[in-house]
């Protein structure tokens, strides 16, 4: 009833919505996005007779798309969330707050360097320098340089990509085939890029790169591209948390990698709750091919809290919440949120593998190695298979310097 209505209002805390003053009835929205979740459940499992060996959409999103199977990843989230570390970064973050979290601190923004730096400030910058998509576009050879790109490697990179407006947030889209472009859309309002759309920008545009390399660059057409989503993901993550140092903007701050530990090992616990609350919403479904909307949200609320109180309640001492089920990832992509978690890890294994290295020598080789399996991939990446191990421990020593 509130919902893009001027008519109504609704007071949070009480949980009661007034009408010209006067409290009313509300009813809650209609199931519909557990309908479209439903919807999406038919019309892949139709596609399961079709798949005699991957025969779940399950299976075929994680042991055909991304060559790992769903157990698999499943145990490796496990392994992250259960660190004693987690419990340890939660009691230092409600230090910084001055009081016990709540839920909605899963995303605590205080680590980032940006954090310290008014956002009134950042976007007088960003507006300025891309008041349009065509100045975003000029700008992205300036980027690359300052990245240690040569002259002629940014421009031979810029060339192959399009900046598009978006009325979304923004997106990338990879060229299919080579003498074809890919597309980097974003959204730019009247008065130029604000910072938010701008760190989107940034993202995308790390795609972008990733797409261009893994297809101009590569002996083999039918070897192009990456493993599977999530280290395009991963170039995407290792572009944006560059984005201040692009416009110009230097941290002095001594605590700067420290807090970057903290920061990634925040984000990370976050976005594999949710991944795992995917995935269990789908097992759930395979178990209940029947379910009414009103079945798989009541059940989708339960997993969401079952999930909560694993690995969530102990790190910020609350019980019972069931926030991790907000996604709409969920409804708008389905078994997507994993592909996150996996980009978070691989892109902190290859950050650390780039210390002190040539940053655009590596990311050429790295990206350059054709579509292999994924911890073949990673191997010839960074020496060593996927695994949370190397941010458990960053975020140990981290820890010891509190």
């Amino acid at each position: 009833m509130v919902v893009n209505s001027p008519d109504f209002e609704w007071a949070p805390y009480s949980n009661k919505v007034t009408k010209g003053g006067k409290t009313v009835e509300a009813s809650h929205e209609p199931d519909t996005r557990y309908l479209h979740i439903i919807n999406n459940f038919k019309t892949r499992r139709e596609l399961d007779a079709y798949n005699p060996d991957m025969n779940t959409f399950i299976l075929r999103k994680f042991s055909l798309e991304m060559e790992i199977a769903q157990p698999e990843v499943e145990a490796l989230f496990d392994s992250f969330l259960s660190s004693p570390q987690l419990v340890k970064l939660g009691a230092l973050i409600k230090k910084r707050l001055g009081r016990d979290l709540r839920p909605y601190d899963i995303w605590y923004d205080g680590f980032k360097t940006r954090s310290t730096i008014p956002e009134a400030l950042l976007t007088s910058k960003t507006s300025a320098l891309y008041p349009d998509p065509a100045a975003f576009h000029a700008g992205m050879p300036v980027m690359l340089k300052k990245l240690g790109w040569s002259p002629e490697r940014a421009n031979y990179l810029d060339d192959k990509i399009v900046v598009d407006p978006a009325r979304g947030s923004g997106h990338a889209w990879g060229a299919a085939m080579k003498g074809s472009l890919s597309h980097l859309r974003t959204c730019i309002s009247e008065g130029g890029m604000d910072y938010k759309g701008y760190n989107i920008a940034v993202h995308e545009f790390g795609h972008n790169v990733e797409q261009t390399l893994s297809l101009y660059d590569i002996d083999n057409y039918m070897m192009s591209g990456v493993p599977n989503t999530a280290f395009t993901e991963a170039n995407a993550f290792i572009f944006q948390s560059r984005d201040l140092f692009l416009i110009g903007m230097k941290d002095d701050n001594p605590d700067k990698k420290k807090f970057e530990t903290f920061d990634a090992s925040w984000s990370l616990m976050e976005i594999m709750g949710v991944g795992m609350v995917d995935m269990k919403v789908w097992k759930w479904l395979y178990e209940n091919p029947n379910a009414t909307p009103a079945q798989l949200k009541k059940s989708t609320i339960s997993i969401a809290v079952e999930v909560w109180n694993k690995y969530f309640a102990l790190v910020l001492g609350i019980k019972d919440s069931p926030i991790l089920a907000i996604y709409s990832h969920m409804i708008d992509s389905p078994l997507y949120l994993p592909n996150y978690s996996y980009g978070h890890i691989i892109q902190f294994q290859i950050e650390e593998y780039l210390k002190g290295k040539n940053f655009s020598n590596e990311i050429e080789r790295i990206f350059k190695q054709e579509r292999l399996t994924p911890q073949q991939w990673m191997v010839g990446a960074v020496g060593s298979k996927i695994s949370t191990k190397p941010i458990i421990n960053a975020l140990d020593n981290a820890l010891k310097s509190e």
